[in-house]
């Protein structure tokens, strides 16, 4: 894993200038490699690529990147690991390419070189965001995965560059770079606690989406960002839509023992494809479904106990750890589990906007960090259990936004209309009114929406802002010979999973220089899920119900039936307690009114209604703070590698 960088000038520039500006950038950026460091310029062009190195395998110089492709057509700067490069290999061996080391990186060159870079991705299996650049043709490429594990900037200078980089951090290195927030988005992060690509906070600046891929070539440059269309001008490379309703329309042949067996085959081989690495390497175990069945299947291909690690914490509402020890004790593997008072997640408070670099506001960025830095003591590569949800039915407000769906539509019409009416921001909040939302709500990207927004309508809150479209309001998300739950695993697929939950695992693994790996987010995975018909999903109210099954393989029923806890911290408490100071004086009326991206009036009385005991307000005030910690976190401008806790 690692970070890249560059800037393309609109004109000639001095090798050196550009020499320093891409280290500038990495530097930015080192957390994310601190093992080497390297840049290459075109000076002609305008051009420096930058690179910061966690070297995970072919550890020698001969993995040292920004790297040339044998025919010296192609420099590439790579973040990422490509899973399946040990075949590509053998395959472009056999079309006459010749190999110095054996790192992934190598072989992604030769396969841009042999087949061109769409045709290259299609036969990639990994997680990657990278950056390709044609010496001949002067054409940059900037690619994204097929899921969106790995987070790609990009956005023009005021002097007309063109920037990018694995994280904001790297473009706001470049001197010409305008820190000017956008409103629109500053909304999105209310509505959702993230922005959801193409959008990032920074006017100018986007997001790569997932398997979408941009080229940009000398005319492009020249233009700068008139005209420009985050969304447009990106290129789908994999369509995820698409691949779900074709998996849909094809459906699974066989029975559920059949099912079980393919699944078992194919997590198997997903597992040990990631579990190559040239450092140790371990595995994320919350005890959940979806770790416990990446830790088993780990374990079951080890022939040494696998490194396991959990966090505990004295709230027992938030701790799952002496589960997590007994799924390690049942499987043998070398359990490591860390248990921390709310101190320890307190403390790291003032560093999430410095961690996360863009403002994030999903609380179990908190726990997740804690674990990145407890894992990183011991291994340098760890699997997760990530993407589950998603896939085969996993989350609780699936199951309730469908039956609360079917109730409605079984509802006379004037009684819906007259349950259905708006009761303000807290309508999303309890039963009863979950109930009212659903009724309220005509699509199921309305039912889809109600489930994950907090403000419904922060544009009335953030100053300037208007509402952006996201994958939760565009029909052509939707697959569309699908039923509504593959509906909503669909949008939750294309903008929660790559937007929140990877991002969030993709900064807190990096800011501790540690490579994170997902089994359960190969495509391969991803297509059969989408193929099983909800039955194999959720059954008699049970959530996943095949991967459960499937790790019943591997552990006795008692470890396996258990209820889906989540991963969060206890923001209520602390807000109304050792952190109220912080909050009173980031939420500050007057400091509202002077910096100017909030109207003080409604945060102040959801604030002040909270802090009386009124309702679960700190999910909506948990994304203003964490807004206001960035800003405040931007403006000092201290850099990345001297703000680490």
């Amino acid at each position: 894993m690692c970070g890249i960088a560059g800037a393309w000038a609109p004109r000639a520039e001095d090798a050196g200038v550009l020499h320093a500006l891409g280290a500038a950038m990495g530097t930015a950026i080192a957390h994310r490699g601190p093992d080497d460091a390297g840049t290459w310029a075109d000076a002609d062009a305008g051009l420096v690529l930058s690179h910061r190195r966690l070297s995970i395998l072919d550890l020698s110089p001969l993995g040292h990147q920004p790297m040339a492709s044998a025919d010296g057509r192609w420099q590439l700067a790579y973040n990422g690991e490509v899973y399946n490069h040990a075949a590509l290999r053998a395959e472009l061996e056999g079309l006459g390419h010749g190999f110095r080391g054996h790192s992934d990186t190598e072989v992604l060159l030769a396969a841009i070189a042999e087949w061109g870079v769409d045709a290259a991705l299609a036969r990639t299996n990994g997680m990657f965001a990278f950056a390709a650049w044609d010496v001949h043709a002067r054409e940059l490429w900037l690619a994204r995965d097929r899921v969106g594990k790995k987070p790609l900037y990009y956005g023009w200078c005021a002097d007309g560059s063109f920037v990018f980089g694995s994280e904001l951090a790297a473009l706001r290195a470049h001197p010409a770079l305008s820190a000017e927030v956008d409103p629109d988005a500053l909304a999105l992060l209310l509505r959702f606690d993230y922005i959801p690509a193409p959008h990032a906070i920074l006017r100018g600046v986007h997001k790569l989406c997932a398997g979408r891929l941009l080229r940009i070539d000398a005319s492009r440059v020249a233009a700068g960002a008139a005209g420009h269309d985050p969304a447009g001008d990106q290129q789908i490379w994999w369509n995820a839509r698409e691949r779900q309703e074709a998996a849909i329309a094809e459906g699974f042949a066989g029975d559920e023992a059949a099912a079980l067996d393919a699944l078992d085959a194919l997590l198997r081989d997903a597992t040990a494809l990631r579990m190559e690495a040239d450092v140790p390497l371990g595995a994320f175990l919350s005890g959940g479904t979806d770790s416990s069945l990446v830790t088993a299947l780990m374990q079951a291909q080890s022939p040494h106990p696998v490194r396991s690690f959990s966090i505990g914490f004295d709230n027992a509402v938030h701790d799952e750890s002496a589960h997590a020890a007994a799924v390690a004790r049942h499987l043998g593997t070398a359990h490591t589990g860390l248990h921390v008072d709310g101190r320890a997640a307190l403390d790291l408070v003032p560093w999430m906007p410095k961690i996360y670099d863009e403002p994030f506001a999903d609380s179990s960025q908190l726990p997740t960090t804690l674990l990145c830095q407890l894992t990183r003591r011991h291994v340098t590569v760890a699997l997760s259990g990530d993407g589950g949800d998603e896939l085969f039915f996993g989350y609780g407000r699936y199951a309730r936004a469908l039956r609360n769906r079917s109730l409605a539509a079984r509802m006379p019409a004037p009684l819906r209309a007259l349950l259905a009416r708006d009761h303000g921001e807290g309508a999303r909040l309890g039963g009863v009114a979950a109930l009212r939302g659903a009724l309220a709500e005509r699509s199921i990207q309305d039912v889809a929406r109600g489930r994950v927004q907090r403000w419904r309508h922060p544009e009335a809150v953030v100053t300037g802002a208007h509402r952006l479209a996201t994958a939760y309001d565009d029909p052509a998300a939707l697959p569309r010979n699908g039923g509504d739950a593959d509906a909503l695993m669909a949008l939750d697929f294309a903008c929660y999973l790559p937007e929140d939950v990877l991002a969030k695992v993709d900064r807190a693994s990096m800011a501790a220089s540690l490579e994170a790996r997902a089994p359960l987010l190969d495509w391969r995975v991803a297509e059969f899920a989408w193929s099983l018909p909800l039955a194999m999903k959720w059954r008699d109210g049970r959530l996943k119900h095949l991967p459960r099954r499937l790790l019943e393989r591997y552990l006795p029923t008692a470890l396996v039936e258990r209820p889906k806890s989540g991963f969060g911290a206890p923001v209520g408490d602390w807000l109304r307690g050792p952190l109220r100071d912080w909050g009173e004086a980031q939420l500050d009326p007057r400091r509202l009114r002077e910096e100017g991206h909030f109207d003080p009036a409604p945060i102040r009385a959801l604030w002040q209604a909270f802090q009386a005991g009124e309702r679960k307000w700190h999910t909506h005030l948990w994304g203003v703070l964490m807004f206001q910690a960035w800003r405040e976190a931007l403006h000092e401008g201290t850099p990345h590698s001297e703000r680490t806790p």
